[in-house]
């Protein structure tokens, strides 16, 4: 592979997946009603209404959800990954990149619990009771899982197992998942290791 088409590659990935998780965010933002002032919320809805805002006059939202925002974030993720695909001359079905599309959206998914969980807990040794904005938003996130779990965990004398709980169960959750998802979209190995990095 010559160095302009790894540098078109890491472009189309970069840009492709930072634009997912920043549509993924917005639905995930809206769906545990965070705080729309948070200067971080204000970026995400800033970055997506050029996109979001005509679709949602063709999606409607349904029981509170907003399916545009989580329709286009599975939109993005198809396109980089057909757009990866076409680089690197692979000629995919469509079917197979609406799968992957489908596998991309959740384990970014799963990407963005696991790394915000790990952020939270480093953060509450190093920096408790910040009131960082990116903090603050991610402990929105995270509190409607979190606290269910930690309802029914037994009292540990002040140290609290939870997050290491949810972690074991993210990734229980990621096998049982992600494994016949991988088997249904069958792809060359060389398009995985660009968009999830395996």
């Amino acid at each position: 592979m010559s160095p302009l088409m790894q540098v078109g590659l890491l472009l189309v990935n970069t840009i492709g997946s930072l634009f997912a998780l920043v549509v993924l965010m917005r639905f995930l933002l809206q769906l545990v009603r965070a705080d729309f002032y948070n200067p971080i919320s204000q970026f995400v809805v800033k970055v997506t209404n050029p996109l979001l805002l005509p679709l949602r006059r063709v999606v409607p939202g349904f029981a509170g959800l907003d399916v545009a925002s989580l329709l286009l974030a599975w939109l993005v993720q198809c396109l980089y990954i057909g757009a990866i695909g076409v680089m690197l001359g692979l000629g995919l079905p469509w079917a197979n990149i609406l799968v992957w599309g489908t596998i991309g959206l959740v384990s970014l998914l799963f990407n963005i619990y696991f790394w915000g969980l790990l952020i939270v807990v480093i953060a509450s040794w190093i920096a408790p009771n910040s009131y960082n904005p990116a903090l603050i938003l991610i402990n929105q996130l995270l509190e409607p899982v979190m606290a269910p779990i930690r309802a029914k965990m037994p009292d540990m004398g002040g140290l609290d197992l939870s997050p290491l709980i949810f972690i074991l169960a993210l990734k229980v959750a990621e096998i049982l998942l992600l494994t016949p998802l991988y088997q249904l979209g069958q792809v060359p190995m060389a398009l995985a290791n660009v968009v999830i990095g395996l």
